[in-house]
This record gives C-alpha cells, structure tokens and sequence, in this order.
C-alpha cells in the first residue's frame, strides 16, 4: 500500500510538473502573440499614417496654386477699394473742410437749455 501510495503521489507530482509546463507554453504563447500583434499594430499605423501624409502632401500642391489665385485677387479688390476710398476723399475733402470752418468761425452766442433765469 505505501508502495501504491508513493506510486501514486509520484504519478500526481509528474502530471502537476507536465500541467506547468503546459500552463507556461500556454503563457510563452499568448505573450508571444500580444507582441506580434503589437508590432503587427505598429506597422499598420505607419502603413495609414504614410498614406494619409501622401494624401496630405498631394491635397497641398493642388491648392498651392489656389492659394496664390486668391491672395492676388485679394489685393486687386483691396487696391480697388483703396482706389475708390481716395476718390471720394478727394471728391468730398472740401465740403468737409468748409463745414468744419463755418461752425468754428460762425459761432451762435445763446444760452444753455438748462440755465433757468434767475429773479423772472
């Protein structure tokens, strides 16, 4: 029986030992693929971002030129308004002058709405 016993507890120790080994290989493995998977991520990230970067740089250099389109008609309008603003100084700058001497130099004498006569 002590023989049987020994046997048999011999046999339960090897079967844990082999159980280990597989619960490590299990472990080996699933590490193994969580850093393939994340070198695999890795490469498919700079796969999209190579991509997205060439999308990028192609959308840039067609509307470059747009860019530059806009800006000279920008300046062409803002020229013309400049132009027009000027012409209506000119046209304007001696009515205004006339306006500001008469109402310095023809100066009303009256009183103040809000003087009350004293002693009436």
């Amino acid at each position: 029986m002590a023989g049987q016993q020994s046997q048999s507890i011999q046999t339960l120790l090897e079967a844990e030992k082999e159980a280990a080994k597989v619960v490590q290989q299990a472990r080996q493995y699933r590490v193994q693929r969580l850093k393939d998977a994340r070198s695999e991520a890795a490469k498919e990230i700079e796969e999209y971002k190579k991509t997205k970067e060439a999308e990028f740089k192609a959308f840039e250099a067609s509307h470059t030129g747009n860019t530059q389109a806009v800006q000279a008609a920008i300046d062409r309008e803002t020229e013309a308004k400049q132009q027009e603003i000027r012409a209506q100084y000119e046209a304007n700058k001696d009515a205004v002058v006339k306006k500001l001497l008469d109402r310095v130099v023809l100066v009303k004498p009256e009183l103040h709405r809000n003087l009350k006569k004293v002693g009436a």
